[in-house]
């Protein structure tokens, strides 16, 4: 079909999403033309968020031993990948990284757990650990510890804790073929809790595991709809020892179909944080700076298990596009 890029980008500057057939027409330009999506995405970037980038950092704390069964993570009891596994890090240790990430020039200090869910004994902990951040530094934070209810993240904002992370990962129809031991509702019920407790709810993707184009668009509005403030777009990284861990799942996630991805995100999605999240390194490769002329966050340095490229190089792309951190700013 004709694309109506005057419209698309007219009516996402008044925070409208596009039809899904037009959605599901970027999905399907050739890359001869999506450069132009590019252009039409970056001028919705430009208009909700300037030339500004924020720059979040992962804090791991608490990895390995979960007896979820994810298809796609190396953490799950269906991996056999060779990781680090440990229990929930101190209070201090985590504080302590929180510095480390101001320092690196972070934003937003993102607290992950492995495991079901959080016990309260661990919802605590983050709760202090978060505390004492909020009382130092000038950060967000953002928690992710499974599945939560509504009291437990009223505790954890009571604390200070900003933000709260739960992806929807893929689609309703396709949830059960990556994930059996909880449901894809249980993941939206979660992320409402943490909405009604008066955390900004922080919810994403991870594509390359088989799902059609359809179902990225489904996921597009499902987040919407839910009304998603921060969009990690992760693109799957298949680790060794994981049901995933082949590849097989991911062929078709060139440089130049992750770009329409990202922008059929972000015309969904035109006032939501976009993150260009896991495996951009990997899929993205010289490409990437055309991502953050979408997406107007990423992760800064490593992921839960998996390295990401290293920090300067993050920093030189930034800086190189004529970009400026929300926050701290490049170190020097």
């Amino acid at each position: 079909m004709e694309i109506p890029w005057d419209r698309l980008v007219a009516d996402a500057l008044q925070g409208h999403p596009p039809p899904r057939e037009v959605a599901l027409a970027l999905l399907r330009l050739p890359d001869a033309e999506t450069l132009r999506l590019v252009e039409a995405a970056w001028r919705v970037r430009r208009h909700f968020f300037g030339n500004r980038v924020k720059v979040n950092v992962l804090l791991n704390a608490q990895s390995g031993l979960c007896p979820e069964d994810c298809h796609y993570c190396s953490q799950s009891r269906a991996s056999q990948a060779a990781i680090p596994r440990y229990r929930l890090l101190s209070v201090e240790e985590m504080v302590a990284r929180a510095r480390a990430a101001h320092a690196a020039g972070a934003d937003r200090f993102c607290i992950v757990t492995s495991g079901r869910g959080a016990s309260w004994r661990e919802v605590e902990a983050v709760a202090e650990a978060a505390r004492r951040i909020k009382a130092e530094l000038p950060l967000e934070v953002c928690a992710c510890l499974g599945l939560i209810d509504e009291a437990k993240a009223r505790a954890l904002k009571a604390a200070g804790v900003d933000a709260y992370n739960h992806n929807l990962n893929t689609s309703a129809a396709r949830y059960g073929e990556i994930c059996t031991t909880h449901t894809y509702a249980d993941r939206v019920r979660t992320v409402q809790a943490a909405q009604a407790a008066g955390l900004a709810p922080c919810s994403g993707v991870i594509l390359g595991m088989g799902e059609t184009d359809e179902e990225v668009v489904e996921l597009a509005y499902a987040l919407r709809a839910m009304g998603a403030a921060s969009i990690p777009v992760n693109f799957l990284i298949p680790i060794e020892g994981t049901p995933l861990g082949d590849g097989r799942t991911v062929r078709h996630l060139t440089p130049w179909a992750c770009l329409r991805y990202l922008a059929v995100f972000r015309f969904v999605n035109p006032t939501a944080e976009l993150r260009a999240s896991a495996g951009r390194e990997l899929y993205l490769r010289s490409l990437q700076p055309l991502a953050l002329m979408i997406a107007n966050s990423l992760f800064l340095g490593d992921y839960l298990t998996e390295k990401g490229q290293a920090a300067e190089a993050d920093w030189r792309m930034i800086e190189d596009l004529g970009f400026v951190p929300e926050g701290a700013g490049i170190p020097s």
